[in-house]
């Protein structure tokens, strides 16, 4: 079947780039986020989020009339869900996180409505093992005169799938065409249905499998990095202990030829790998006992960043004995999950910042080059530039590696806490 229009319900870091790439290739694209400003935005030929590359590729797609936003789904012959699923809220302190589907829902249920024989319906959302099948019943729900494959297989009205994206914020417009396409379909027309799709603009291997196995995919390759990077954590805690650089150990380590440590830095964040995870040790709890761990490792190192940018404190008022606490000015360097981008999904860094504006009684400052408002949680925070931070902070603290703070040089009698090893 030809897919000449493509609804993309969820306009944020994989949506809107998702539906750049099909309005790119003349597709019709129908974008779609409850968010009215970020609706207006696209349709003015902007965004609304920090991506390399997005906003030539929205422009150009808006202008030659590729690419319309909307607040609900419209008539289409393919749709793609992109919401986020976040973890339920109210749950008790220390116990297992849960995945939410209320978006993925609530996108199925405004779906529902323009849905017609033929057409082919994509969960791209980062999502538990069945979650897929649960979207089908939903759809199933809303419209009984449609069938699905859980009921029809092969011979059904609709086609469902699940397709992941595997791409690094700030390399996203480049690795969704390049990259190779986990493609799990609900049956195998399905999932033949989504490549075809998908090959519109994907240059990578579209490799065919069930939605399950897609599913279980995308967590398998989250939780590894996440295992990974919590060695690293760990690693650089053990090696503060016993004073050993852990950057440069990590170096040598890796000239071995079958050893490669990822870097260590003041936690994880961002929507997959800090999240992924632990939607496996949900549905498996006495089986995950490593990716739990990893969870954990990670999910604790800000608070260990928290007690040495105290301990600095400490020194620098025992250096300076004429100051106290209200006189110490701390400048944190980076808010976002990673480095380059404006996403402050999960972030530690943010965590990091806002316990250290809530506890410190002195001045707290903010250097983020990629936003131009501070979130509530560092309303008592000042965003400032490089150089007014350099200046004005005694205690400086880099939690993120952006390349405007890599290329900066900080004072030489300042106390500069390095946690993305810059500098080491």
């Amino acid at each position: 079947m030809e897919y000449e229009t493509v609804c993309v319900v969820g306009l944020g870091y994989i949506g809107l780039p998702t539906a750049a790439a099909f309005a790119g290739r003349r597709k019709k694209v129908i974008g779609v986020d409850i968010n009215q400003h970020a609706v207006d935005t696209i349709n003015r030929g902007e965004i609304h989020i920090v991506e390399p590359e997005l906003d030539i590729a929205v422009h150009a797609a808006v202008k030659e009339g590729c690419l319309r936003a909307t607040t609900r789904p419209e008539p289409a012959d393919a749709f793609l869900v992109a919401v986020p699923t976040p973890f339920k809220k109210g749950q008790e302190q220390g116990s297992v996180p849960t995945p939410d589907l209320s978006y993925i829902q609530a996108a199925a249920d405004s779906i529902g409505p323009v849905l017609k024989k033929g057409d082919l319906v994509i969960l791209e959302s980062t999502s538990p093992v069945g979650a897929t099948e649960q979207m089908a019943v939903w759809l199933a729900d809303s419209r009984p005169d449609l069938t699905f494959p859980q009921h029809a297989g092969e011979d059904s009205d609709i086609r469902i799938a699940h397709c992941p994206e595997r791409v690094l914020p700030g390399h996203i417009m480049h690795e969704l065409i390049e990259n190779d396409r986990v493609i799990g379909g609900m049956t195998t027309k399905c999932a033949e249905a989504a490549c075809e799709l998908y090959k519109t603009f994907v240059r990578g291997e579209c490799l065919l499998t069930t939605a399950r196995t897609a599913e279980m995919a995308k967590l398998t390759e989250n939780a590894f990095r996440d295992v990974n990077i919590a060695f690293a954590n760990e690693l650089s805690i053990i090696c503060d202990k016993v004073d050993i650089n852990v950057w440069e150990l990590i170096r040598l380590a890796n000239r071995h030829p079958r050893v490669n440590i990822l870097q260590p830095g003041p936690g994880v964040g961002g929507h997959c790998i800090a999240v992924d995870p632990w939607f496996i040790v949900s549905q498996s709890p006495e089986e995950a006992r490593l990716i739990r761990t990893a969870r954990e490792v990670n999910d604790g190192k800000p608070e260990w960043v928290i007690s040495k940018i105290k301990l600095a404190v400490a020194n620098f008022l025992q250096a300076n004995p004429d100051k106290t606490a209200k006189n110490v000015t701390i400048a944190c360097y980076g808010i976002t999950f990673k480095a380059d981008i404006d996403d402050l999904r999960e972030s530690p860094a943010l965590e990091i910042a806002a316990s250290v504006t809530a506890e410190n009684p002195g001045k707290t400052m903010v250097v983020e080059p990629n936003i131009k408002i501070l979130p509530t949680q560092l309303d008592r925070a000042e965003l400032v530039s490089m150089e007014g931070a350099a200046q004005a902070a005694d205690v400086h603290v880099i939690l993120v590696d952006h390349k405007e703070i890599k290329k900066h040089k900080f004072p030489e009698l300042s106390s500069v806490l390095d946690f993305k090893g810059i500098f080491l």
